[in-house]
């Protein structure tokens, strides 16, 4: 009996631990639902989770996730980036090289919109808007005061194809405000900044990015200097590109090498090595080429750079490019939002990777490159440049060229200073100059319609003493008048008046053109061209230095 009185009680105990055990574990899995989620998903998902369902307080749990993406991605290296949906829309009409507006250049002065030009064929010019003209209202509400700013102005003027918007405006003279029913349609977004010819055969091309229209409007544009303004050369002008597509960049490239000539190539991690090469058909293979580059031209700017001078093609004159070569791809979410994570190293011919070091999470030095490279004097001296004799490789026809970051040119051009002062760094950072010329040219528009050159047009101004009357002006706008400084920039900063208000009044091509005077790397390019052939040759370079 004792002994099966001994039995029952160690099974009656097993029996209220089991139930005791049982209800622990119910009561904590109801407190605690989220456990299982820490064996069945990563810990990211499993502190999300947690989050979500435990935290003290009610959180917008999308920003928390739209924070989160960013902080993850700094980890990586500096180019891996979250982009918003309302990002990715901009950024897409910058890429595709068109959006639904009203066709309009404009700049916002004494919080006011000025129009500056209207696009040719555009709603706004097809319904009578001209330049000059002050935007006071759009859809019957006034659209004046500081609140408004470019990124507000661009959000309501552009919008789907076929949809309308009510637009008043005030013209000098007109005696009345006037109304027009804009409907909106598809804007070009021209990625050359400007062509036009120099000298006797020279074609000079400034693009400021590739997008997916770049390579037809630089066919365009080569095809008819050619035939109508019989340039049998080039100038490419890549200074201040930020890249973009390479589809198109690799396409100009092809215009310019011959049959099988390794343009770049693509390798990474989970990337095969991918090689591009010309086909044979480009169009300007015997033209002599120059391209100018300098500490702003990066990524599909460089690879055409740095093609071109592998190869031997051409010469590169500037100063050393950016550095950046890595290989981003765009992978989307469903909320219109992506992210470009970096998947890839470009490499051009010579087997250079253009990327410039970083450490990773750590990328304060990376971005204060460029001011480190001005500190040193890089941007002065071409001696100040520091170069690796471990990164030296050799173009195609046995020339030294460097990696370790950027584009190395042939030729160095220092950054221009002359005629700088303090009285000229203060009027330019304070954008005097061009608040003026604009509006000089809003005042004056009907005096200029006899200029249709920017030649004839400086002399006008010249004529004019308009550099003195800037000089006024910058004093109504409390700069201390220092006539030593202000004859020591006069030259300079004139030059600069007069190709604003060219732009204000001819276009962008006279605005360039009229710089160009001021320009000591263009200038240089200038001088080189013509001593160049097709090809480079090894010894060449120093013959023409």
């Amino acid at each position: 009996m004792k002994t099966r009185y001994q039995l029952f009680l160690i099974i009656l105990v097993c029996v209220l631990i089991g139930i005791t055990i049982g209800n622990f574990i119910s009561l904590r899995q109801q407190n605690n639902k989220v456990i299982p989620s820490l064996v069945s998903f990563n810990k990211m998902d499993a502190l999300l989770n947690l989050v979500s369902s435990k935290y003290v307080e009610d959180i917008d749990e999308k920003a928390l996730i739209e924070g989160l993406i960013p902080k993850v991605l700094l980890e990586l290296d500096p180019h891996s980036v979250y982009i918003t949906a309302e990002e990715m829309e901009r950024a897409n009409e910058e890429i595709e090289g068109s959006f639904s507006g009203v066709g309009i250049q404009f700049n916002i002065r004494e919080d006011t919109i000025r129009v500056v030009a209207v696009i040719n064929g555009g709603p706004a010019e097809q319904a009578g808007l001209r330049a000059g003209d002050m935007i006071v209202s759009i859809n019957d509400s006034s659209f004046v005061g500081p609140s408004v700013n470019n990124e507000r102005v661009m959000k309501t003027l552009r919008g789907e194809k076929n949809t309308e918007v009510k637009v008043r405006i005030r013209r000098r003279n007109a005696g009345q405000e006037l109304s027009f029913n804009l409907k909106r349609d598809d804007i070009p977004v021209n990625s050359i900044d400007a062509s036009y010819k120099i000298g006797e055969n020279t074609a000079y091309i400034k693009l400021g990015k590739f997008t997916r229209t770049t390579y037809n409007e630089f066919l365009s544009v080569i095809s008819k200097m050619k035939a109508q303004d019989n340039c049998d050369r080039v100038i490419l002008d890549l200074r201040g590109n930020p890249g973009g597509l390479m589809g198109p960049a690799l396409a100009i490239l092809n215009e310019f090498l011959p049959r099988n000539s390794l343009m770049l190539y693509v390798e990474g991690k989970a990337y095969k090595r991918e090689e591009s090469y010309s086909d044979g058909r480009g169009s300007c293979q015997n033209t002599p080429l120059i391209v100018l580059m300098d500490e702003w031209a990066a990524s599909s700017s460089e690879i055409v750079a740095g093609a071109i001078q592998d190869n031997d093609r051409g010469y590169i004159v500037g100063r050393r490019s950016y550095g950046k070569g890595l290989v981003q791809q765009q992978i989307p979410f469903k909320d219109g939002s992506a992210i470009r994570l970096t998947v890839a190293h470009y490499y051009v011919p010579s087997g250079r990777n253009i990327q410039k070091p970083f450490e990773k999470g750590d990328f304060e030095d990376y971005e204060m490159d460029l001011v480190n490279r001005y500190m040193r004097g890089e941007f002065d001296s071409r001696d100040s440049i520091q170069l690796s004799d471990s990164l030296i490789y050799k173009t195609k026809a046995g020339r030294l060229v460097y990696g370790g970051g950027g584009i190395m040119p042939d030729f160095f051009v220092p950054i221009d200073t002359t005629g700088s002062s303090e009285w000229y760094n203060t009027v330019f950072n304070q954008m005097l100059p061009y608040n003026f010329a604009a509006n000089y040219a809003d005042h004056h528009r009907e005096d200029f319609t006899a200029y249709k050159t920017p030649e004839s047009l400086k002399a006008y101004l010249e004529a004019q003493k308009v550099f003195e009357s800037f000089v006024e002006y910058t004093i109504s706008q409390g700069i201390e008048k220092n006539p030593k400084q202000i004859a020591l920039s006069k030259e300079l900063a004139a030059t600069q008046i007069y190709a604003y208000i060219a732009r204000n009044i001819l276009g962008e091509d006279a605005f360039w053109m009229l710089l160009q005077e001021k320009d000591p790397t263009l200038n240089k390019a200038i001088s080189l061209i013509h001593k160049l052939g097709t090809n480079v040759a090894p010894e060449q370079a120093e013959q023409m230095q």
